[in-house]
């Protein structure tokens, strides 16, 4: 019987385990497993890697000049670098889904008050972008 709350099965959870290993790790190869949403994780990995400038320009602008991206936890940066991509370029999913997916997701790494800081600036995030790009 699977378990489907395993983080093996969030594809959300592999694209942040994927990331932070190239973000902090260096690591050269990206592997990905056998998973049913592969093409979707790639797509979100590769993405955020290549539009990592991009990414960051979004966010300082964004959360204001009081906010250094570079002074929060490591996995905070690669999960709202990793959300910020699909709300830039994944029009079709709803801000909501994106950020209940990356909040389910932080649920393996954070504890709650983590969490609930997470929910906040991804919110903020969001209705900046999604309303300027409206």
């Amino acid at each position: 019987m699977k378990i489907l709350n395993s983080p093996k099965n969030n594809a959300r959870v592999i694209i942040i385990q994927k990331l932070y290993g190239k973000f902090f790790n260096n690591d050269e190869k990206i592997d990905f497993p056998k998973h049913r949403f592969k093409k979707f994780i790639k797509d979100i990995v590769f993405g955020t890697i290549e539009r990592n400038e991009i990414l960051v320009d979004e966010l300082d602008k964004n959360l204001g000049d009081s906010f250094n991206l570079d002074n929060l936890d490591k996995l905070f940066q690669v999960i709202l670098k990793s959300a910020t991509y699909e709300l830039l370029y994944k029009p079709n999913v709803s801000i909501n889904i994106i950020i209940k997916e990356y909040l389910n997701a932080s649920n393996f790494f954070l504890d709650d008050s983590q969490t609930k800081y997470l929910n906040a600036l991804l919110d903020n995030v969001a209705k900046k972008i999604r309303s300027s790009n409206a």
